[in-house]
């Protein structure tokens, strides 16, 4: 027995949804857009594949950041 058993009946829990087409289409193309950023710090910038590495994942921590903070907002208006 656990104690979210106990404390939250069943009607209350939230049912996970689906993920729609276009927060996959989304994720895709931030992805792309984060590898193309790569690239360009690596390839044209020429600031070191370390460096670039960094750069972009600081650029992709930074956009889920604000993914999250989007998704609180949306959250607390329902």
């Amino acid at each position: 027995m656990t104690v979210d058993r106990d404390v939250v009946p069943e009607h209350d829990r939230a049912p996970a949804g689906e993920v729609s087409t276009a927060t996959l289409v989304a994720y895709a193309v931030a992805g792309v857009v984060l590898f193309g950023w790569f690239l360009f710090g690596w390839l044209v910038l020429r600031q070191g594949f370390v460096n670039s590495v960094g750069e972009t994942a600081g650029a992709g921590f930074a956009l889920l950041l604000v993914i999250a903070v989007v998704g609180t907002v949306r959250r607390s208006r329902r």
